[in-house]
C-alpha cells in the first residue's frame, strides 16, 4: 500500500498534468484540479454532474495567491482572512476576468479559502496555483467523509486518491459574499455567525436567519 507521502507526491504530479485527485480537507474529501485550467475544471464538473449554475470554490495555499483569482480584496475580507484563514471560511470575492466558467457560474464572483488541513494546503502550495475545492460526491449525494465513499462514487475516473482517514464532516465551510460595506452569509457552516460578527466589528453581517 502506498504511503501517505507517496500518495501526496502522486497527487501533486497528477494535478500538474491536468488530472483530478481526491484529497482530505477539514470537513469532507474534495475533488481537486488546477482551478485556472478550464479543461481540468471541466473534468471536475463532469465527475460531479455539476449544474452549470452552481459555482465551484477553490483553495489557495496563502492569501497572496488571491491575486491569481480576484480583482481586489474588499477591506472587510482582510479582517476575515486575518481571523479565520487557514480554516473553513470561504470568501466570495470579485473575480478576475477570464477564469474558467465553472468557477464563477457566469457571475463576476469566485469563492476561495485557505485550508487548515495539511494535505489540502500542501497540494496548492506545491502546485503554486489554486485547486478546486468542491466536495467529492456526485450531485445530490452526501459528501464523502472517508476515502472508500469517494472511490465508490468515482472509481478509476479520478487519477489519485489521498487517504486522510475518516474526516470530521459536519456542515462544511461557511460561505460569505464580501462587499466593501457589508458581508452576506450564503451558507452557514463551521465558522459561526457570532464569530463572524465579532471579527467584522461595525461592518454589517447579513444572514438568512
Amino acid at each position: 500500500m502506498p504511503s501517505p507521502q507517496a500518495d501526496l507526491a502522486a497527487a501533486q504530479a497528477a494535478l500538474a498534468r491536468g488530472g483530478v485527485v481526491v484529497y482530505p480537507t477539514e470537513t469532507f474529501y474534495g475533488l481537486g484540479a488546477r482551478a485556472l485550467v478550464a479543461a481540468a475544471v471541466a473534468k471536475v464538473a463532469l465527475l460531479k454532474g455539476r449544474d452549470a449554475t452552481k459555482p465551484i470554490a477553490v483553495i489557495v495555499s496563502e492569501a497572496a495567491m488571491l491575486d491569481q483569482l480576484v480583482q481586489r480584496v474588499p477591506e472587510p475580507a482582510g479582517r476575515l482572512i486575518a481571523r479565520f484563514w487557514p480554516g473553513p471560511l470561504t470568501l466570495v470575492l470579485p473575480a478576475r476576468a477570464g477564469l474558467p466558467a465553472h468557477l464563477t457560474a457566469g457571475s463576476d464572483l469566485v469563492g476561495v479559502r485557505v485550508s487548515s488541513h495539511p494535505v489540502a494546503h500542501a497540494l496548492a502550495a506545491a502546485l503554486g496555483e489554486p485547486i478546486t475545492a468542491t466536495s467529492a460526491n456526485r450531485g445530490g449525494e452526501p459528501p464523502a467523509c472517508d476515502i472508500a465513499t469517494a472511490e465508490h462514487a468515482f472509481g478509476a475516473r479520478v487519477d489519485v486518491y489521498v487517504d486522510g482517514g475518516v474526516l470530521a464532516g459536519g456542515s462544511g465551510s461557511t460561505v460569505v459574499v464580501v462587499g466593501d460595506d457589508a458581508v452576506r452569509v450564503i451558507r452557514a457552516g463551521a465558522v459561526s455567525l457570532a464569530a463572524l460578527r465579532d471579527a467584522l466589528g461595525t461592518t454589517p453581517l447579513e444572514s438568512p436567519d
